[in-house]
């Protein structure tokens, strides 16, 4: 009987540890070197398993990073209520976030015009990185009134959740205005808090929430690592989204 590859082999033997459990979503197979120890082989041959288990979508090779196990992608809705932490845990997954800057300075004219705010008024800025399950997801900033949340850069930092440290400030509840989505390359700094290759696919969302008086609370932007998410949007929301837009300022 003819011998399979001995790539295969090795290809086989890690998609089967792999599904038993033994790696999980995200987490970085041993180097070329300590495989080709391991099976006894070159590392021209551990190479050619790892980009046939990579063909198959199993695992993901990231430049200078290593090879990781590809995580499945997160369902994340779109629609009057975005909330990173409900969205996360309603999939059965842990979100987390970890704050890169909070800061308080003059809006610009893209800020001030979605805020509907005086041209140089004061805003909070919050940048981060969105976890799921302790994978970078999303890098995300929101821009709002300083005027309105004197307080809120003090409760975002408290409270991991930037819809409890809203409540914190008194509002209760915002509603989604607008959605506008793009798709762009990451640049290295944002490959690099994303944990993916440079000029890797990612999802930009533009969005502006809004107060039940329908006054725009926070202008945010957030850019998706384009494999690790997946967009959902339901038809009942579609409408909604369709008709709040269509709402005159």
């Amino acid at each position: 009987m003819a011998r399979s590859p001995v790539w295969k082999s090795i290809a086989d033997t890690l998609a089967g540890e792999i599904a038993a459990g033994q790696y999980h979503p995200g987490d970085k197979l041993p180097s070329e070197a300590v495989l080709a120890a391991r099976f006894g082989v070159n590392r021209h041959t551990v190479r050619h398993a790892l980009a046939a288990l990579a063909e198959a979508g199993t695992v993901r090779s990231r430049r200078g990073a290593g090879v990781f196990v590809a995580s499945r992608p997160t369902d994340y809705a779109l629609g009057l209520r975005v909330r990173f932490h409900q969205n996360i845990t309603a999939s059965g997954r842990t979100p987390s976030r970890r704050l890169t800057l909070t800061e308080t300075r003059a809006a610009n004219r893209e800020e001030a015009g979605a805020l509907r705010l005086a041209p140089g008024s004061a805003v909070h800025v919050v940048e981060g990185v969105s976890l799921v399950d302790g994978q970078p997801v999303a890098v995300f900033r929101s821009v709002f009134d300083a005027g309105r949340f004197p307080d809120l850069l003090r409760h975002v930092v408290e409270i991991p959740s930037v819809t409890a440290a809203l409540a914190q400030c008194g509002l209760r509840d915002y509603t989604r205005a607008s959605t506008r989505l793009t798709a762009e390359l990451a640049p290295a700094v944002m490959a690099l808090a994303l944990q993916v290759s440079e000029g890797a696919p990612v999802l930009r969302s533009v969005g502006v929430n809004v107060d039940r008086e329908g006054v725009p609370v926070e202008f945010g932007t957030t850019w998706f690592a384009g494999d690790r998410v997946t967009l959902t949007l339901r038809p009942e929301d579609a409408l909604a989204l369709d008709q709040s837009a269509a709402q005159p300022a």
